[in-house]
């Protein structure tokens, strides 16, 4: 991995050298804008307006437009010099929980690694937060901007991530539209929770994949061999007004409803299972589709295709 990143953590009068290393990456597919006519990859030109000529690097300077066409400019120099007392040390502030930071906060992970001699500093460190169960705040200049920053443990790494000031989230109150005083029915709450239960499971990472991604590389490979792409319509969702049925349906889709003293199924009128489906379209007003269903073996991991709008 390409190191990010030196210098030091400081906590107290301890100072532990370290190396800084990017813990994500970014898997986007690059894309280049190509002239449609010819097929030649665009070019991006900075270009001075007035002058009416092109802009070399050595000619641009950092500049703040403090009235409408007015700018001060400054030098690469002098915003060096004002991160060059912190640009090379992590002085953690405080020690907090880590359930005490909402996840709103967060902004890029990177893993840090004992730089030097300091294998012994760093482990020691690592222990303490480890047993401790805390995650350390402090303040960090990384490329010339600074930044708060959240010191943790994963595994048995020292990992740091940057994370927003105060002043740089924005309230609440500025989303509009908020319902305000909204009434829950009692049994429409206690079918979403019944849903969320159904639909609870431990976090396993490696079982979400990027889906986009995936049929993006499938459409390059095909385009790539010459092969003609067929995109599938958009699936028509099913606007359903019943709050209770479309709950009840969504259970139905997932897995068995599991005995609750306060529901009361109700009883079926037909020895065949009413599926997801026709429970929807039951309240949608559409007609259920009557060919014979095919045969399907039935799984914890049914397909969940209806959705409560």
């Amino acid at each position: 991995m390409h190191t990010v990143w030196k210098g030091a953590i400081s906590f107290g009068l301890v100072h532990v050298p370290v190396k800084m290393f990017s813990a994500t990456e970014d898997k986007d597919i690059s894309m280049k804008y190509v002239h449609k006519r010819c097929g030649s990859p665009l070019s991006y030109v900075r270009k001075c307006p007035v002058c009416e000529e092109e802009v070399g690097w050595d000619e641009i300077n950092k500049g703040y437009e403090y009235e409408k066409g007015k700018f001060v400019l400054f030098e690469k120099e002098e915003l060096e010099q004002l991160s060059e007392q912190n640009n090379k040390n992590i002085t953690i502030l405080d020690f907090v929980d880590l359930t005490e930071i909402d996840p709103i906060y967060f902004q890029k992970t990177y893993y840090l690694s004992p730089d030097q001699a300091g294998a012994n500093a760093y482990r020691l460190l690592l222990e303490a937060m480890r047993q401790s169960g805390k995650i350390g705040i402090a303040k960090i200049a990384i490329r010339s901007k600074s930044s708060m920053a959240a010191i943790r443990v994963i595994e048995e790494c020292l990992a740091i991530e940057t994370i927003f000031y105060p002043d740089e989230i924005r309230p609440v109150s500025q989303v509009p539209n908020l319902p305000e005083n909204a009434v829950v029915n009692d049994k429409e709450l206690t079918m979403a929770r019944m849903l969320i239960d159904q639909l609870s499971s431990p976090f396993e990472p490696g079982k979400y994949t990027d889906d986009y991604r995936e049929r993006l590389l499938d459409m390059i490979s095909s385009k790539v061999a010459g092969e003609e792409v067929k995109i599938a319509p958009a699936r028509q969702e099913t606007n359903v007004v019943d709050l209770m049925a479309a709950l009840q349906a969504s259970i139905e889709a997932v897995k068995p409803i599991p005995t609750d003293p306060g529901i009361t199924p109700k009883p079926r009128k037909t020895t065949r299972k009413t599926t997801a489906k026709e429970a929807v379209a039951k309240v949608s007003g559409e007609a259920p589709d009557t060919a014979a269903p095919k045969p399907k073996r039935r799984t914890a991991k049914a397909k969940k295709t209806d959705t409560i709008s």
